[in-house]
């Protein structure tokens, strides 16, 4: 389908979205793309000072393609006979190891104090004069991963299509298992080892990998790597297009063209380049009907919205045929079959989608995972459950209803579903079975981690973690409101009756989670100490060092899930957050994969500790939440390539992917513009953006991000000759919450004389006195103007 083609079904699936207005299908998100399609595509794009490099002709058009060599990040503009552009913009980061870390810390001295001392620092003295993390700051306090390591037999990244079952690792030099760029350039060889390595993409956001072996800006070398969009004649095979190029002084001057393998004349040659150039179009057009539910964002730094992208571009190649769960890929570990039931995989998963609107994706991850991967009785087919995630996928199951009001999903699974509930509840009867006087008594036991399974003894971890029941309360609460509202839709008593037993689950689970953590906090140490379970006298880091094993494991899940549950009163919130950064669940302001203390280093854990950064962001530390966000971002994913690992160091070393620890950055993004609160009728916009984005004068918006209430839709931005900050909110739903608090973060020298909602005059309020507090009244659109001093 050529670009013209390509318009032309978007704006017919855009007209047939608006006939279709008030449908769960309507609010995928699909008008407005096919909207921004039509109007950004044929926007003229200037090609002064380009290179012609190539034209072909693609089907009845001839296409013309520019690239911008006066610069290593030049774009490559691509021209039809008609008139249509399109702009494939580059990036690159620096992958190696530059100036030195630990602002003026020994390793040593950072790995071993408990307390986290780089978040401390990044938070203090190294912060902006506005009280916001610095993000070059962050950026430089550890090496980016990989780049200590120096075996050639690493890979970086991989590229893949969403049809293909498999991937296909990239290696640092550009290379692949089938394809090697050194064959055709001798010479990279010694580049690689002399000069600067660069990592980034091709397309913005798209997985086309870049190389850049650079001496200097002026001369370099490029290789290019992405997946061949039109190969599909075996699943597991991952055909790829491949582009090496030495630029000196904006000209190219030696050049090669490959396509996945070496060339065997006559039967195989190396690709022309109008092959290759058609290709990567193909390739453009591919990746954008990918992603065509997306809610849309705009940034002052578009990076964040490309890193958002990237992250479901890296989830359909990850999954087989883009649907099929796995936690990694090319390596057994996380590839094997072992982990595809894994919850985290699917929690994530259908969390992050549905976030950004890709209600009909999530869609289809539900329905796979409770066909084929959950039992009658709501077991997995997974070694080792996690008990906790039960009841998040029970709260998950219930914001899907709420953004897509689709009942034939959940009504297809409702046996799984009531058995996924009943699970959680046999085992909370089991608690109240004990003695009243039991530590455990009302809480719900079982392992935190799934990795309690492959232990020596399984029973030392089969613990009431806090976590276990706090989540286990929140899951209750959320599908029983869906199911009563199902249950009155289809006169199903049955279904009501069950809602109101797990309604009355949770109310009795949060209050005896709330009572045990009061009981049980140790407030003879500071900050006072809360531990994962009731009964503990040591902390967390203390038991790993005395108790062989130590039923303490793994803490940073059961603290991460405890916040995310979100039924703490916001004093003992705080307090556990207080606890992680002081007793070494922390590293740079992220939570840290807690494991045995040694001195050569400290580990960040990238994925679960979303729920850490959500309650910083309900809890108004926003400060702190924006550490974690830079940090997740420069120290638990390569440079430039963004792929994450589950686990990273601060030392340079490699770390394995995994999916989860890729859709963190979309979440907290989201969570950045959008936020909910659990149970009051209430939505925060634009809780956690930076200070410095709000007096940019750039737009900062989100359309038709999915909540409870329906779609919304607003826009934040400071006009600079006026100092005047306008925030515009629209929601599409019939019925808006009762209250919305739109956060107006200005550095604290900009402060506004006065704030209008709709022409009236209103105060700031909020904890830091930056917040329009809104009282609905049913009304849908705002306009909020503050005026300056």
């Amino acid at each position: 389908m050529h670009r013209r083609d390509f318009l032309q079904s978007m704006a017919v699936a855009a007209a047939s979205l608006e006939a279709l207005a008030g449908s769960p299908v309507a609010d995928s998100g699909l008008i407005a793309l096919a909207k921004e399609s039509q109007r950004t595509s044929l926007d003229p794009v200037s090609t002064d000072g380009y290179t012609l490099v190539c034209e072909f002709k693609r089907r009845s058009l001839l296409w013309k393609v520019y690239e911008d060599l006066r610069t290593r990040d030049g774009s490559i503009i691509f021209v039809s006979s008609t008139g249509e552009t399109r702009e494939l913009t580059k990036s690159a980061e620096l992958s190696m190891a530059e100036g030195t870390p630990y602002l003026g810390l020994t390793l040593k001295e950072v790995s071993l104090a408990p307390a986290d001392l780089l978040a401390d620092h990044l938070l203090g003295e190294r912060a902006l004069n506005d009280g916001d993390p610095d993000p070059e700051a962050v950026k430089s306090v550890a090496a980016p991963i990989a780049s200590a390591d120096k075996n050639p037999r690493n890979w970086t990244t991989f590229v893949g299509t969403k049809e293909a079952y498999d991937v296909t690792p990239v290696y640092r030099s550009g290379s692949t298992r089938t394809y090697h760029p050194v064959q055709y350039a001798p010479e990279l060889h010694e580049a690689l080892q002399e000069q600067k390595v660069y990592d980034g993409l091709v397309g913005g956001w798209r997985p086309a990998v870049r190389k850049v072996i650079s001496s200097s800006d002026r001369v370099y070398w490029e290789v290019v790597v992405f997946g061949d969009v039109g190969a599909s004649r075996a699943k597991y095979i991952v055909h790829t297009w491949h582009r090496t190029a030495r630029i000196e002084d904006g000209k190219v001057t030696k050049v090669a063209y490959g396509q996945s393998y070496p060339a065997f004349p006559p039967a195989r040659n190396d690709p022309r380049p109008e092959e290759f150039y058609s290709a990567l179009l193909d390739f453009a057009e591919y990746w954008d009907q990918q992603l065509q539910e997306i809610s849309l964002a705009t940034l002052p730094d578009r990076t964040w919205v490309d890193l958002t992208k990237h992250a479901f571009a890296k989830e359909l190649m990850t999954r087989p045929g883009g649907t099929y769960p796995k936690y990694g890929a090319v390596d057994r570990d996380y590839g094997g079959s072992e982990y595809d039931a894994f919850q985290d995989i699917f929690t994530s998963a259908i969390y992050t989608n549905m976030e950004w609107g890709r209600l009909e994706t999530a869609k289809l991850y539900i329905d796979n995972y409770f066909t084929e991967l959950v039992d009658s009785t709501g077991m997995i087919d997974m070694r080792g459950p996690e008990t906790a995630q039960f009841g998040m996928t029970l709260s998950l199951l219930a914001r899907y209803f709420n953004y897509s009001r689709d009942t034939s999903l959940l009504l297809k699974h409702r046996s799984k579903i009531e058995a996924t509930a009943k699970l959680l509840a046999d085992m909370h009867d089991e608690s109240l079975s004990l003695p009243q006087d039991h530590p455990a008594y009302g809480l719900i036991r079982g392992w935190s981690e799934s990795d309690s399974c492959l232990m020596e003894n399984p029973s030392l971890y089969w613990q009431p973690y806090y976590a276990n029941s706090a989540f286990a309360a929140r899951g209750f609460n959320d599908i029983a409101k869906t199911w009563t509202e199902l249950g009155r839709k289809q006169a199903a008593t049955a279904m009501e009756k069950l809602a109101a037993d797990w309604s009355k689950r949770s109310q009795t689970l949060s209050r005896r989670t709330v009572e045990s953590i009061e009981k049980n906090i140790q407030r003879d140490k500071t900050p006072p100490y809360i531990g994962l379970f009731p009964g503990t006298t040591l902390s967390f880091r203390e038991s790993l060092q005395t108790e062989k094993p130590s039923p303490q494991q793994w803490p940073h899940r059961a603290y991460a899930e405890l916040l995310q549950a979100d039924v703490l009163p916001a004093n003992l919130a705080n307090l556990v957050i207080d606890c992680m950064r002081a007793y070494g669940a922390t590293t740079i302001g992220v939570v840290a994969n807690v494991g045995g203390v040694h001195e050569d280093g400290r580990e960040i854990l990238g994925f679960i500790s979303y729920g850490y950064a959500q309650m910083l962001l309900r809890l108004d530390r926003i400060e702190e939440f924006l550490l974690f966000l830079y940090a997740h971002r420069y120290h638990v994913h390569t440079r430039g390539s963004w792929t994450a690992g589950e686990v990273t160091g601060i030392t340079g070393d490699s770390a394995l992917y995994c999916i989860p620890a890729q859709q963190t950055i979309p979440l907290i993004t989201r969570w950045m513009l959008v936020l909910e609160d659990s149970d009051e009728d209430r939505l925060h916009l634009a809780k956690g953006v930076p200070r410095q984005w709000v007096a940019s004068g750039k737009r900062i918006s989100i359309e038709r991000a999915p909540t409870r209430w329906g779609r919304v839709s607003f826009t934040l931005q400071t006009k600079l000759e006026t100092g005047t900050v306008v925030g515009q909110v629209e929601f599409a739903g019939a019925n808006p919450p009762a209250e919305l608090n739109f956060k107006l973060r200005l550095p604290p020298e900009r402060k506004l004389g006065s704030v209008t909602v709709n022409g009236h005059s209103t105060k700031l309020a909020g904890p830091h006195g930056d917040t329009v507090i809104i009282k609905t009244g049913g009304e849908r659109k705002f306009e909020i103007v503050g005026n300056r001093v």
